[in-house]
């Protein structure tokens, strides 16, 4: 059961480069760092925010676009447990390394130079397109991109629900209102949803603000096991509960994206996370939601239960989805503003907001923040919280 992994770890340190400066300086021919350069001005940062030396950690995982024996070379750290993962299952690892007792410390360090290094997320050298199956299937109907599947998906969506495109551009819009209060994020002129509609389609009915950044950046986190980290400092985030459930049948095809939005997933992770948490959709301050696209927000509030299925688009419009109004989603920017990360930099997000270091854009009164990914087939989601 995950809740045999609630409240075992808990962060007490987070750190990223500089996003908003990166940006300028590639945009104007610049390549400051390889990935492992940005992973480690990360982990230099997490670890100053920790106030712990690199000898106290006993624990790494690092990113997918991150060498992990060479990153592990460069930090100058012997740990007795590692591994590589994605954001969102490198902290469920470390959770479950801390509890099996494999390691009490655990650093989790990205960094990803694809906006420097020109990386394409379509075209006949996409990125994966020779080891991610989902390319290979749908290349002959010129469906090279993420972008594409999510279009077609979702355009499928609105028939079914009735969502309107100035009901998905307010996920756009709410997410520009955070970034403009976010220094370090890259997009900071706020829109309107009218500016929204009448912006160019990419790859209709998606707008070119519903779609990512691409960007060069480095995050990492410092987990530690639940008692020591109260020892580390007097504020440390607690993890209070882990979910993932993968819908596998048609996976590479991307069938349950395209079928029935991995709402099964979600409900069933929803399940697993609120449960292990002793919580639920009404007590959750903040919501940050792995967003490549802007698709992947009203598909997670209906997954996860803080609307009716088929009332996303009601749910934004009415209620809202802001630090102004509603349940902030977001609230750094996202993907979408502040910078493309990979779900990592949503994690510092989440924790900076349950610490109340968030500024102008800081979330009243934040006592759980609930994490969501959908994936290639799989759901996940994750809870901070005091």
């Amino acid at each position: 059961m995950t809740r045999n992994l609630s409240k075992v770890a808990a962060v007490v340190g987070v750190g990223h480069t500089d996003y908003r400066g990166d940006w300028t300086r590639v945009r104007a021919g610049e390549k400051p760092r390889d990935s492992v350069g940005y992973g480690a001005d990360a982990f230099k940062a997490a670890l100053a925010d920790a106030g712990l030396q690199a000898s106290d950690i006993d624990g790494l995982i690092v990113g997918p676009t991150t060498p992990y024996e060479r990153l592990g070379e460069v930090l100058g750290l012997d740990v007795r447990w590692g591994g590589q993962a994605d954001a969102m299952l490198g902290v469920i690892q470390a959770c479950m390394a801390i509890n099996a007792g494999l390691a009490e410390v655990v650093a989790l360090v990205y960094g990803n130079n694809q906006r420097s290094g020109g990386a394409n997320y379509g075209g006949d050298n996409a990125v994966g397109g020779a080891s991610f199956l989902s390319y290979i299937y749908h290349a002959p109907w010129g469906f090279t991109s993420q972008g594409a599947l999510y279009a077609m998906m979702f355009r499928r969506y609105m028939e079914e629900t009735g969502l309107t495109s100035a009901e998905l551009g307010e996920v756009a819009v709410a997410q520009r209102l955070h970034s403009s209060l976010n220094p370090n994020a890259i997009q900071q002129k706020r829109i309107t949803v009218q500016d929204y509609v009448d912006s160019a389609f990419v790859c209709e009915p998606l707008h070119i603000f519903d779609y990512c950044l691409i960007n060069d950046g480095g995050v990492a986190l410092i987990v530690c096991e639940g008692e020591r980290a109260k020892k580390i400092r007097k504020d440390p985030v607690t993890i209070h509960g882990v979910g993932r459930y993968d819908l596998n049948k048609g996976a590479t095809s991307l069938e349950p994206r395209l079928t029935n939005y991995y709402l099964p997933a979600q409900q069933a992770v929803a399940e697993q996370v609120f449960g292990a948490a002793g919580i639920g959709p009404k007590d959750v301050s903040s919501m940050q939601v792995y967003d490549s696209f802007s698709c992947h927000i009203p598909l997670a509030l209906e997954g996860y239960g803080y609307c009716k299925v088929g009332e996303a688009g009601r749910f934004m419009r009415e209620h809202g989805i802001s630090v102004e109004r509603g349940l902030p989603v977001n609230t750094s920017g996202g993907h979408l503003s502040e910078s493309y990360m990979q779900g990592w930099a949503h994690q510092v997000e989440a924790v900076r907001q349950v610490r109340g270091e968030c500024g102008e854009r800081q979330v009243k009164d934040c006592n759980y923040v609930h994490y969501s990914s959908d994936v290639a087939g799989k759901a996940v989601s994750i809870i901070y919280g005091r």
